[in-house]
């Protein structure tokens, strides 16, 4: 059998790569932070053109028909950049459950929006009300009361809420459960979120392997540049440890994601352990790699100005986004016993 991506996996990962290197530096990222987020957009815009956005569609729809293990690269790369904006949720749940789920009107008027990139989706699951992005997005399904509805969000209640990541701004979301936004009623949505719920780990998962990845580039980068008492600091020792030791946990992580996305892209038998298998360690990785890449940068890592506290903040929220290790770990433990 051959574990490994395909060629054309890895081609769609380097155009996202390209894409987001050229066009999302952290001076967007910090734009976002700052309450600007109108880079954002284009960058978003570009993600469609190439078809990233709506890949997760069929191909009727306008889409790739992509796999969710065709997902992890590319949002591997979004969480190297930091990108601001519910790519998981649109990508990766969204638009799957639209066009599982929704009535011919809701999907006439959203689907083809969002697969073109002109629409972005946030999902809010049964127990979730505080929604990440649901101001700055245009289309919201929740699951209430085993009932699936979709409604623009202008027609929603959104109260902001204080992110430790403020780039990723996040909204406490009401509505009125009024019949025109029902979806459809012929289909299982309880199994359809639950299958979103695993898309939306996975995803995030793969974004905090990317994170990892680029504070390890910072530290190193840091290293390198940072001198004292004549020499950079990446010579002593001791820094070579921290940076050896965040390493291991990033790539100890990694293939954890991969396996997860195989197994959803497969339907194994144990796929949803899989998944929480990958969350927990990509969570522990990239809290294990922010701190010490924050040690390796000394104080200046702690201030507002250096990039590095937007990366490691995504991390600190992503780890905890969609079930924390305590959380996984129970579900792992429950299945063992």
């Amino acid at each position: 059998m051959h574990f490994a991506f395909t060629d054309d996996q890895k081609m769609l990962r380097d155009t996202v790569r390209e894409v987001l290197q050229r066009e999302c530096a952290p001076e967007i990222v910090r734009a976002a932070w700052e309450g600007r987020p109108e880079g954002i957009r284009a960058v978003w815009d570009t993600l469609a053109e190439t078809g990233v956005i709506g890949m997760t569609a069929s191909e009727e729809a306008g889409g790739m028909g992509m796999s969710e293990l065709d997902l992890v690269l590319p949002l591997e790369e979004t969480g190297y950049a930091a990108l601001p904006g519910p790519i998981v949720d649109t990508v990766a749940v969204g638009i799957p459950l639209l066009e599982a789920a929704g009535t011919d009107t809701q999907k006439q008027r959203w689907l083809g929006p969002a697969v073109a990139g002109e629409a972005r989706i946030v999902v809010s699951f049964e127990d979730q009300e505080i929604v990440p992005y649901a101001a700055s997005a245009d289309v919201l399904i929740a699951q209430r009361g085993g009932v699936a509805y979709c409604l623009p969000t202008a027609e929603a209640a959104i109260t902001p809420e204080q992110s430790v990541d403020r780039a990723r701004e996040l909204g406490r979301v009401s509505f009125e459960a009024d019949a025109k936004y029902r979806m459809r009623k012929d289909v299982d949505a309880a199994a359809l979120f639950a299958l979103g719920r695993e898309r939306a780990a996975l995803g995030t998962a793969a974004q905090l392997i990317g994170l990892c990845r680029r504070m390890l580039v910072m530290a190193v980068q840091y290293a390198k540049d940072r001198e004292q008492f004549g020499k950079p600091i990446g010579a002593q020792q001791a820094v070579k440890h921290r940076l050896a030791n965040a390493l291991i946990e990033q790539e100890f992580a990694r293939p954890m994601v991969y396996r997860a996305g195989w197994s959803m892209a497969t339907s194994g038998r144990d796929s949803d352990i899989d998944v929480s298998v990958a969350k927990i360690y990509a969570g522990q990785a990239a809290r294990f790699v922010a701190k010490e890449a924050l040690q390796v940068h000394g104080a200046i890592g702690y201030t507002i100005e250096c990039d590095l506290h937007m990366w490691m903040k995504r991390a600190w929220a992503l780890a905890a986004a969609h079930g924390d290790a305590a959380y996984h770990r129970e579900r792992v433990g429950r299945h063992i016993l």
